[in-house]
């Protein structure tokens, strides 16, 4: 039952089983006071006259097995939240490190959604199933049994006669399980679809006002709304007819037993005294049973909520040796390398050396292939054939923080976390001084909008770096670069903010990163990497033609078209546009 948990819980399992002995305890607590009525009425029954300090007693005694049980209660409670939320803290720590073998290709594909509802919602429902089902509804369970095997003792034809309802409750309750878990996969999925939904919604809201879009994007937001709505309606409409039947049923359990037990003491085969007890006993059952078997309908979906979690991460990992980096030089080596988003081959046997020292861009039309082999050599995602070698070691034979330590990459969207600029730099190399931070921004044109903002370097960047404009948060991202200082620099579409005001300054800051480094240039600013000692020319995933800038206006015909293109576009203005 608890066997896909169980490992997450460590040392913290005792904790439960704390929270259960304590509930136990209590709840038996919480029991007491009806076998202590039924002594108050036991000598009413027998015609005795006993004492005033007798009935005070027991009420005195009814008083403290109250509080005792609402302050072993809320202890249990407590016993059991410690034990649940450190499970999660577990769960949640496991599941980050199977995050961090995944290839970064694949987690971009999940999507922000449904990896912000994996580790906070999925997880986060997890917690009522281990801080209440198992310990009220297992001590629930317990007390119950404890009462019903008194009753047994007590006469066991009124503990029968007390438990004929019980069957039919019991019945009803598994033909509601039957039905809600024949549903319980499509039900997630909906609510997941859901979910994923509303997050693409939220984040393109902009995109749908500056484009007018709301109709057509609030439709797919309603749609999939009403859908998730209509599903668990349909669900429950199932559920509810049993649900209804053995909630009725279970907590009766006194419903046979007297008006048939009240027809025994008449004709003499059980006594009064038998019947009350019996009654009194069944009291301190009811609630409880039904308890216990309300979070019983909740252990099915522990187990099934955490292999669901740990299903979403089960992708092959990223394959990684994890040794250091052994290579005898930085020549980068693509060796027939293919690659296949899902079915769909993108890179079709590529080959290309990067020498040491050297320069070379890789141009061609969106969707040619540049960026994947730009992700492949920082190791995104696992070739579906061929190598690559930094320096002739494969770079699955490096650990991934091996081939980090060798190659900066830097691309058109840079993430800067909601600090200060100076520790957004400082991730590119942590344990730099903090003159060399500031050397970095100012070697990467930074210090211009720095003095700009009210506290320099130590200014927060902002949710996602918003305080920054596109052009600024990349060159904070340049400055990272160049703290790093890495002998292999990837530069994909690096110059995608670039103004023509500070065109200039980022020139010069990817100037400064590419000094003496083995540097792979992806680019559609032909303009940028004319000076590139080999610009390799892409098409719907080979390399059609590799040389420098004038050789390839004069024997490649694509290259010339990407040239021509590309002059266009930097001569072109809405003016001229308009006047044409």
């Amino acid at each position: 039952m608890f066997s896909k948990i169980k490992p997450y819980m460590g040392r913290y399992i005792k904790y439960t089983y704390a929270a259960l002995a304590t509930m136990l305890i209590a709840l038996i607590a919480s029991a007491v006071p009806f076998f202590l009525i039924y002594r108050i009425i036991q000598p009413l029954l027998d015609g005795k006259k006993l004492s005033a300090a007798y009935y005070t007693g027991h009420i005195v005694l009814i008083f403290i097995c109250m509080l005792a049980y609402a302050i072993l209660y809320v202890l249990g409670l407590k016993f059991s939240h410690i034990a649940a939320f450190n499970t999660l803290k577990n769960l949640r720590i496991s599941l980050q490190k199977k995050l961090e073998r995944q290839p970064l290709g694949t987690i971009q594909d999940m999507g922000n959604g449904r990896i912000k509802k994996l580790f906070t919602d999925d997880i986060d429902q997890v917690e009522l199933l281990l801080a209440h089902a198992i310990p009220e509804g297992i001590a629930n369970l317990s007390m119950a049994l404890i009462a019903i095997v008194c009753m047994f003792f007590a006469n066991w034809k009124l503990a029968l006669l007390s438990l004929c309802s019980l069957p039919f409750g019991l019945f009803a309750m598994g033909m509601m399980f039957k039905a809600g878990m024949a549903k319980m996969n499509d039900y997630y999925t909906a609510a997941a679809k859901m979910n994923s939904t509303i997050i693409e919604y939220v984040n393109g809201m902009e995109v749908v006002k500056v484009f007018g879009r709301d109709g057509e994007s609030y439709k797919r937001y309603e749609s999939d709304i009403k859908s998730y709505r209509d599903f668990t309606l349909a669900w429950y409409k199932i559920c509810w007819p049993w649900m209804a039947l053995y909630s009725a049923l279970i907590p009766c359990v006194a419903l046979v037993m007297l008006p048939v037990g009240t027809l025994m003491v008449i004709n003499g085969s059980v006594t009064l005294a038998d019947l009350v007890l019996v009654f009194c006993l069944t009291l301190s059952i009811g609630v409880p049973l039904l308890k216990a078997l309300n979070f019983a309908g909740k252990f099915p979906q522990l187990n099934y909520k955490v292999d669901e979690i740990e299903k979403a991460m089960d992708n092959e990992p990223l394959h990684s040796n994890g040794n250091s980096f052994t290579g005898s030089s930085h020549i980068v080596q693509f060796d027939d390398v293919r690659f296949a988003y899902k079915e769909q081959e993108v890179l079709h046997g590529v080959s290309l050396e990067l020498g040491e020292g050297t320069f070379t861009a890789l141009v061609g039309e969106s969707g040619s292939g540049k960026s994947t082999l730009a992700k492949l050599l920082v190791h995104y995602y696992d070739l579906n054939g061929g190598t690559i070698t930094l320096g002739g070691q494969d770079i699955t034979d490096m650990s991934i923080e091996a081939l980090n330590d060798n190659i900066s990459y830097v691309s058109q969207e840079q993430f800067l976390f909601n600090t200060t600029l100076y520790e957004n730099i400082l991730i590119g190399k942590p344990d730099a001084r903090r003159e060399d931070v500031l050397a970095a921004a100012e070697k990467a044109q930074c210090n211009e909008f720095l003095e700009r903002l009210p506290k320099g370097i130590d200014t927060m960047a902002g949710d996602g770096g918003k305080m920054l404009s596109g052009g600024e948060r990349q060159r904070i991202s340049l400055a990272r670069a160049i703290l790093k200082n890495a002998p292999v620099i990837v530069l994909d579409e690096a110059t995608a903010f670039i103004d023509p005001e500070n065109e200039e300054k980022m020139n010069a800051a990817i100037a400064e990163i590419i000094k003496g480094k083995t540097v792979l240039v992806i680019a559609h600013r032909l303009q940028t990497i004319v000076n590139a000692d080999k610009i390799c020319v892409m098409k719907n995933g080979n390399i059609i033609a590799a040389d420098t800038h004038e050789k390839l206006l004069q024997s490649c015909d694509e290259y010339e078209k990407l040239w021509n293109s590309s002059e266009a576009r930097a001569n072109w203005t809405i003016g001229n546009e308009v006047r044409a």
